[in-house]
């Protein structure tokens, strides 16, 4: 599938299965994986027809899905070993999606021998598409997309726990909305100085690494290190440039 193919997958997915459940859900179609981890019939028909459709055409990729993640924990291995494998995020802010609010996303990635190579999201209530492939830039909508200067905006982290404290001198950290698939593009935007993750499952930041990345931005560990998306670890960094990154890095731990 080439990557117009993929993004169209997407756009085809949540408007059968996303859009009808929006502000619609009955209380049978919402549960917890984990306490306060909501899991959704959309999450799960979304990511039911999205790798289908890769299966289909790529038969000898993994596809890592995070609902089959949650049903079998071993693939996460199968991730790091496969030499060609999709991340699937069926609703991106699930909580989001449960509660109206228009913040959430349909995300996917392509890893090839441990390298992002495209990366695909979809905001459905915002129709906006961010889309990109490694060295050939990243998109919005079909128009070249570059990080924009971060004025004063603040330093944001999804982490609850973090929000209101310092980060060293450089301010306070404030929430983020909720979801990669947001987050990301808002950090390109402007509306964030830098993102801070404590965790770091692949389909949640494989497509903005690539997107963010390939948009001018840089993106890395709390350690300094860069990301390798088949050994994701600990925290994430997300920064416009590399000396704002920097800067965060030498202002942790928060």
């Amino acid at each position: 599938m080439d990557t117009a193919a993929v993004l169209t997958l997407l756009q085809d997915v949540a408007a059968e299965v996303i859009n009808p459940r929006f502000r619609a859900l009955g209380e049978e179609q919402v549960s917890e994986k984990n306490p306060g981890d909501l899991v959704t019939v959309a999450d799960h028909e979304s990511e039911a027809l999205i790798t289908a459709a890769l299966r289909a055409a790529y038969p000898d990729a993994l596809v890592l899905g995070e609902e089959a993640m949650s049903a079998d924990a071993r693939l996460i291995d199968a991730f790091a070993d496969a030499p060609h494998a999709f991340t699937v995020d069926p609703v991106d802010g699930t909580k989001n999606f449960v509660n109206g609010s228009p913040d959430h996303a349909v995300m996917v990635s392509e890893v090839v021998s441990g390298e992002i190579t495209r990366g695909w999201i979809w905001q459905p209530q915002h129709e906006r598409s961010y889309v990109a492939e490694r060295g050939a830039g990243a998109w919005l909508n079909g128009e070249r997309l570059t990080v924009s200067g971060t004025g004063t905006a603040p330093y944001r982290t999804a982490r609850r726990q973090w929000v209101g404290k310092e980060l060293g001198a450089l301010g306070t950290l404030e929430l983020t909305w909720a979801c990669c698939g947001v987050d990301y593009p808002h950090l390109i935007a402007g509306d964030a100085a830098a993102l801070l993750y404590s965790r770091s499952m692949p389909w949640d930041h494989l497509p903005g690494a690539l997107i963010l990345t390939e948009a001018g931005g840089t993106i890395g560990g709390h350690d300094g290190a860069p990301l390798v998306p088949r050994l994701l670890e600990g925290g994430i960094v997300a920064a416009p440039d590399r000396e704002t990154y920097d800067a965060v890095v030498a202002a942790l731990p928060v």
